[in-house]
């Protein structure tokens, strides 16, 4: 047995008739302190609703809809049966040159809640994967279309774009980029529209920063029009603090693009399917980009899957030449994988029939919000940021050792029973599409307790 393992919790987890692993040496895991996490795991055993039950059957509510992804809840019988139902009837279809009719049915179902003029979905099997596609349409596009010479790809900076080298090339994290040297060439980014100084507390939309959306016309007077095939960005920055696009920035940078000639990529990888209280943020914001990726919330996290939703006249400009060749020589072995295809199906049918994808729109929205801010003026708290059901607190750092107070916070709130998420000083809150009152003013009195005793 692993002598890193509480004995304790073994005997609570036998109590419970849950399986425990016998050795965690193997598991290399990603985005965790490794170390930290072996001497005193989280282990997560069970999952409905709004809760996790950890091995010793602990319950655990969570505020994060597993890494932003569980939108419906968890375990959702429409979703559990259309995945059982699938594997027993065909576990994998080829995706080159074959198809089977879920593929075809599930890009139906998600043009139809997609922006209008945006009818063509491609499959990938995650966010990342789906960024990195979404970048090579840009650039086949423009080629395509007789302008090769748009290259240059520009993103943010503190954006979050998935971890290929695309996503990080265009990304703005530098603890993603710094440790894996030269990224892909012929990147640039535009300034964050973080503004503590104007926009501190900023309930909804910050009113300060369109004027941010500029940075594009200085990169277009500095690369020229003519090598800038696209820009990426997040409606809202959420793995970087939960980044509220100020008023009328977003749709700055749709009228630089459109001048132009540049494709507007949204990334919709957190903000899609129901989080900001419309199927897509750029339903909410009121700005129609040329591509959106999407990923976790499209399945409900149940499967792994990711998508390019484009406009049709992006993928019309493939449709030329001879039939037999194929007009876009990029997909995966598991693209629009019949598993993840019927996990989104279910899905869609969760979302419609509890009208989910527009509920954070709603007075829940609006209580999440009262509750959220309500956090000002606790111990170590500078600044509070929301938008539908998303939120961010952020805290002030301990001098010379970053991320610790927010981590010290995690863990108390742990041991409290929640689940939330930080990234850097930030503890970010985005439950499930499903939460009620009496769970948001737990959340928040939790988070309040933990603050009080956070060094």
């Amino acid at each position: 047995m692993n002598k890193a393992l509480d004995p304790a919790l073994m005997q609570a987890a036998e109590a419970v008739g849950s399986q425990i692993p016998t050795s965690m040496e193997a598991y290399w895991m990603p985005f965790t302190a490794n170390r930290q996490f072996k001497k005193a795991p989280r282990l997560l055993a069970r999952a409905s609703g709004m809760h996790y039950w950890d091995v010793a059957g602990r319950e655990v509510l969570d505020a994060v809809a597993g890494l932003w992804c569980v939108n419906a809840g968890h375990n959702r019988p429409r979703i559990t049966a259309a995945i059982q139902q699938q594997a027993a009837e065909m576990d994998f279809a080829p995706p080159f040159q074959m198809a089977h009719p879920k593929a075809f049915e599930l890009a139906e179902r998600v043009a139809a809640i997609a922006p209008a003029g945006m009818g063509k979905v491609f499959f990938a099997n995650s966010g990342s994967e789906a960024v990195d596609t979404a970048l090579k349409m840009a650039l086949a596009y423009h080629r395509v279309r007789g302008e090769g010479t748009r290259t240059r790809l520009l993103g943010r900076d503190r954006g979050y774009h998935g971890v290929n080298f695309g996503g990080i090339s265009v990304g703005g994290m530098v603890g993603n980029r710094k440790t894996f040297g030269l990224a892909v060439a012929g990147t640039d980014h535009l300034r964050h529209t973080h503004d503590p100084a104007r926009n501190a507390y900023s309930q909804g939309q910050p009113a300060h920063g369109a004027d941010f959306a500029d940075d594009l016309a200085k990169l277009v007077a500095m690369h020229d029009a003519s090598n800038i095939a696209a820009v990426i960005v997040e409606p809202i920055a959420g793995s970087t603090g939960v980044l509220v696009p100020p008023v009328g920035y977003l749709q700055r940078l749709r009228e630089l693009c459109t001048q132009h000639g540049i494709l507007l990529i949204f990334d919709e990888v957190i903000t899609g399917f129901g989080r900001t209280g419309q199927p897509f943020a750029a339903q909410t914001f009121g700005v129609t980009p040329d591509l959106i990726v999407c990923a976790k919330g499209l399945t409900n996290g149940a499967v792994p899957m990711g998508a390019v939703i484009a406009k049709n006249e992006i993928h019309d400009a493939f449709m030329t030449g001879a039939e037999h060749l194929i007009e876009f020589p990029h997909g995966y072995t598991y693209s629009g994988h019949p598993l993840a295809c019927a996990a989104g199906i279910g899905t869609l049918d969760t979302y419609a029939e509890e009208n989910l994808l527009t509920r954070a729109s709603g007075d829940i929205a609006a209580y999440f919000a009262a509750g959220v801010h309500s956090i000002k003026g606790e111990p170590h708290v500078i600044d509070v940021r929301n938008f539908g059901l998303v939120g961010g607190i952020e805290l002030q750092g301990i001098a010379g050792e970053p991320t610790k107070r927010a981590f010290s916070v995690f863990l108390d709130c742990w041991e409290q029973g929640l689940l939330i998420r930080t990234t850097g000083d930030t503890l970010a809150l985005s439950p499930p599409l499903i939460i009620e009152r009496a769970h948001i003013d737990r959340v928040i009195e939790t988070i309040r307790t933990a603050l009080r005793r956070a060094a």
